[in-house]
């Protein structure tokens, strides 16, 4: 059933007019009427507004809405606001050993590099002074201001989704994805990646495994925290409805089902970092997931993570100062 039909079965299983749905919804009778017709769809504000008034699943409005996949990637873009400087300041950065394996395959240095969802510009920088030029495309203002203030000056970044970049068709040698591929459609952006790409260029997803590699313990209060988040999530639909994302492990299948690439594989590596205490709390704190609940109903999650510092604070203290990222990165030659 198309959004228009599922408005109307909602205000009729209420006994509600138009009118009456309009002033609910603080809009006009008109546009109730304009949905009803799928004429228009409601923005994605809207949406939230009737999921949780009228006690349907936010997914399904989206799956049904025309420009679902839109809406998706703003609730996405929402989910970062408000903790772009952790995120910054704790995340790991971009290894070179990545970078050196891309323009291998590549057989020379890219002259133009697009950074496709580069939040806070960790890994559009490491592509400064190894390419010709990086772009960094991102639709969180609060990440994107990082990145300019932070950008050693040869870089440039739009505003911009995966899906609808805006740049010159064929001008990218290079098209990266720093873990950012699994907030984007994978369908509509491969087909973004393939206009914007040269023959024989370059696309490459890069995920790294959490939490990072430290201790038995450490690592042990890390995922029960994480598993506690994904039972919140499943619990409650105001916190579930807060994101939309696809499965990591689907990466490579998807890359090799859109007929895009004459060559896709996984190469996995890892790196050492310098940690301690405060950037692993941080590392937990710059997860999505942790942020919303904390934000939210931090009463749900409070002692779990009071447990998790409690529990990194004694690990660290023994004298952990580095950890390893483990690092999954799918590339597609075209």
């Amino acid at each position: 059933m198309m959004i228009g039909g599922i408005i109307k079965e909602i205000r009729q299983n209420v006994n509600m007019t138009q009118d009456e749905m309009a002033q609910a919804l603080f809009v006009t009778r008109q546009a109730v009427s304009r949905w009803e017709n799928n004429e228009t769809t409601p923005n994605v504000e809207t949406l939230r507004l009737i999921s949780k008034m009228f006690s349907i699943s936010l997914d399904r409005l989206l799956a049904a809405a025309p420009n679902a996949d839109v809406a998706a990637a703003e609730i996405n873009a929402d989910r970062f606001i408000g903790f772009a400087g952790i995120y910054e300041n704790s995340r790991p950065t971009v290894p070179v050993h990545a970078i050196e394996i891309i323009t291998g395959y590549l057989g020379r240095t890219p002259d133009i590099v697009v950074d496709m969802g580069c939040g806070t510009g960790l890994s559009t920088r490491a592509w400064e002074n190894r390419c010709g030029k990086v772009t960094g495309i991102e639709p969180s203002g609060d990440m994107l201001d990082i990145a300019k203030a932070k950008s050693g000056g040869s870089a440039s970044f739009v505003k911009a989704y995966s899906d609808n970049t805006g740049l010159p068709d064929g001008s990218a040698d290079v098209v990266f994805c720093s873990q950012s591929f699994h907030w984007m459609n994978p369908h509509d952006t491969l087909r973004e990646v393939d206009r914007i790409l040269k023959k024989d260029g370059i696309f490459a997803a890069v995920d790294c495994d959490w939490p990072p590699v430290c201790s038995v313990n450490a690592e042990i209060a890390y995922m029960n925290l994480f598993n506690k988040v994904r039972i919140i999530e499943e619990e409650n639909k105001d916190i579930r409805e807060t994101f939309h994302r696809w499965d990591k492990n689907g990466h490579l299948k998807n890359m090799l089902e859109s007929g895009i690439f004459k060559y896709c594989r996984e190469i996995v590596f890892d790196n050492s970092e310098d940690c301690d205490t405060e950037r692993f709390v941080a590392l937990a704190q710059s997860q999505g997931g942790l942020q919303t609940i904390l934000k939210r109903a931090p009463e749900l999650i409070e002692n779990d993570y009071l447990n998790f510092r409690q529990a990194v604070c004694k690990c660290f203290n023994a004298g952990i100062n580095k950890v390893s990222f483990c690092y999954r990165m799918r590339i597609g030659v075209k």
